[in-house]
């Protein structure tokens, strides 16, 4: 008995469909965006896998895994997501319902921390409005675009996993004390991964640059809010290439406004892509891209390896999948797939 995988047609780099399309324990069905819906409910309710687009605007709401898809998919056993991120995925009713969560964390850890640094040498560098002054022909002096070296500084990381452990290394290169807080990291890892372990209020006080790289969840929405930036130190910098939804757009447009902090580094926002008059867009000091810290080429390849192989492993062995999202759905998963696959490994 074949798998059956649904997709949408959103972007992925070739490598998914040539490592799936060579299994023979998967048969892969992608559907479109502009398919009536009929079609794609009907294909959605026999899919034993769904692999589905990490970035959750990019998912029409129906197609985003909620209670409502689950109830509607009752043969899913597995929803892989197509990068590091699954907030188009609602886990804990995946994990009600037996469903594991799989990702690709780890796919654009190189990427994304490149970016980090984009966003704040381009900050402290004043690289955006050097650019501007020049396309715009509006030259004073050199000095009046005068910038900051980082040598020296003191950058807190927030949320010190993959993305976190690799923007510690590359600043260690630069000269930069790093600090780092992780709930979920005891301290011995955290200086294993290269970071001074401090707790959130320390880390605030202390440093002069702000990154986020931490989850998108129920305990860090809205973590960085008009409180927290005013706890952080006069003239710091403020960066995310985290998610959306982290840090409160309008208290950030505040503090940068107040002259609190300096500046700030965005990769990802509220809503994606954000309105033409949000206020940090109008900003001199804000630095601003559209979420693609993470969408390099190679970052791309990897994940889509990634995901591919993940789902072939799964389904040709039924073992423990190594990005495991919610491990507390697999004793039900493990039953189900049993049920399911029996014949194959009997």
């Amino acid at each position: 008995m074949q798998a059956q995988l649904i997709r949408f047609n959103f972007w992925l780099d070739p490598v998914f469909n040539q490592i799936i399309d060579a299994d023979p324990n998967i048969n892969q069905t992608v559907c479109r965006f502009d398919d009536p819906d009929e079609r794609s409910w009907a294909i959605m309710a026999r899919a034993h896998a769904y692999h589905i687009c990490a970035a959750r605007d990019e998912m029409p709401p129906q197609w985003q895994v909620t209670r409502e898809l689950l109830a509607r998919a009752p043969e899913l056993l597995c929803v892989s997501t197509s990068g590091a991120g699954f907030d188009p995925v609602d886990v804990a009713a995946c994990t009600e319902k037996g469903v594991i969560v799989v990702n690709q964390s780890g796919c654009n850890a190189n990427s994304v921390a490149e970016h980090t640094f984009a966003l704040l040498l381009s900050v402290t560098h004043r690289i955006g409005e050097s650019e501007r002054v020049m396309r715009a022909g509006k030259y004073g002096t050199r000095e009046d675009l005068m910038g900051h070296e980082i040598k020296g500084l003191t950058l807190g990381i927030v949320g010190v996993g993959n993305v976190g452990r690799r923007v510690a290394e590359i600043a260690r290169v630069f000269g930069m004390r790093v600090l780092g807080c992780d709930p979920y990291v005891d301290k011995q890892e955290l200086i294993r991964r290269g970071v001074e372990p401090v707790n959130l209020d320390e880390l605030l006080e202390q440093s002069d640059v702000v990154s986020l790289h931490c989850p998108r969840n129920g305990e860090t929405l809205n973590l960085f809010n008009a409180h927290r930036f005013a706890q952080m130190r006069p003239g710091a910098i403020f960066l995310s290439t985290a998610r959306g939804g982290i840090h409160d757009e309008e208290a950030l447009a505040e503090a940068l406004k107040a002259k609190h902090l300096s500046g700030a580094g965005l990769d990802v926002w509220t809503v994606e892509p954000p309105a033409s008059d949000n206020p940090l867009l109008a900003m001199e000091n804000v630095v601003a891209t559209y979420h693609t810290a993470g969408v390099t080429h190679e970052a791309r390849r990897n994940a889509a390896r990634m995901g591919a192989n993940q789902l072939c492993d799964l389904f040709a062995t039924g073992k423990l999948p190594p990005r495991l999202v919610n491990p507390e759905a697999w004793p039900a998963f493990e039953q189900r797939f049993n049920e399911r696959f029996k014949t194959r490994f009997a």
